[in-house]
């Protein structure tokens, strides 16, 4: 708890944002918040995500969701995301600092908790996909799976990992797939990249760096309540 509380010192610029609407959005101070329900025709529920604080670095919120129906089908992925002053070639990046800080309570709750990160050859390409899809699941409860299938461990970052491989639509999504639970994550998101750059093929000079995301894919559950105590990230 030290670090949530060293979180509480820092400067609190806002709080109190109801995002409720099925893409509701707020940004500020190089942040922005998405409900962003995006598959909510496929069950039967309802969500609400509330920025909490806004610090100075990273963001606090929370998101209160219960969902069922089409079980195996997402509903939603409420998130936190950096705001970016200019696309880089993934390969000219020297690092993505991040630390998340998070909490899953409710019943039944099957979801992810995750990054997603983006990326494209048009550095202006729709932010909502790109040709290609990084996702680091720091949980899963519910023992839900990622797009693909499994290719094994791999060490990345000092922790092992499982990583899915897979497509959705033409678009390719890597998985990085931790094996446990990691409630608190403070790492750099860049040798995430490095590592499918010279294991999966990924183009690493051909591909802007257009999202850098981490929030929750909702599959099914009641009463549930993802907290965010903290959330930082940034591109180097």
């Amino acid at each position: 708890m030290k670090s949530v509380l060293a979180v509480s010192a820092f400067l609190s610029l806002t709080w109190a944002q109801d995002l409720c609407d099925q893409f509701s959005y707020y940004s500020a101070n190089g942040y922005y918040l998405n409900n962003n329900a995006w598959g909510q025709s496929a069950g039967t529920g309802s969500q609400c995500t509330h920025v909490d604080k806004l610090l100075d670095p990273g963001v606090a919120w929370h998101t209160e969701w219960s969902w069922s129906g089409s079980d195996n089908n997402v509903k939603s992925y409420p998130y936190s995301g950096r705001e970016l002053s200019s696309k880089k070639l993934v390969s000219n990046i020297g690092s993505i600092p991040t630390k998340a800080e998070w909490r899953y309570l409710g019943d039944n709750v099957r979801a992810d908790i995750a990054y997603d990160l983006f990326t494209a050859a048009d550095p202006n390409h729709d932010t909502s996909s790109g040709d290609y899809e990084l996702m680091v699941w720091l949980g899963r409860p519910g023992g839900v799976q990622p797009i693909g299938s499994s290719t094994g461990n791999v060490n990345v970052a000092g922790r092992t990992w499982d990583l899915w491989v897979g497509y959705n639509g033409p678009m390719k999504v890597f998985s990085f797939v931790a094996p446990s639970e990691i409630a608190v994550f403070e790492s750099d998101l860049k040798p995430f990249f490095n590592h499918v750059t010279s294991a999966q093929g990924f183009p690493a000079s051909q591909q802007n760096l257009i999202t850098v995301q981490f929030g929750s894919e909702p599959f099914t559950g009641s009463n549930a309540r993802f907290d965010v105590w903290y959330w930082y990230a940034d591109v180097n």
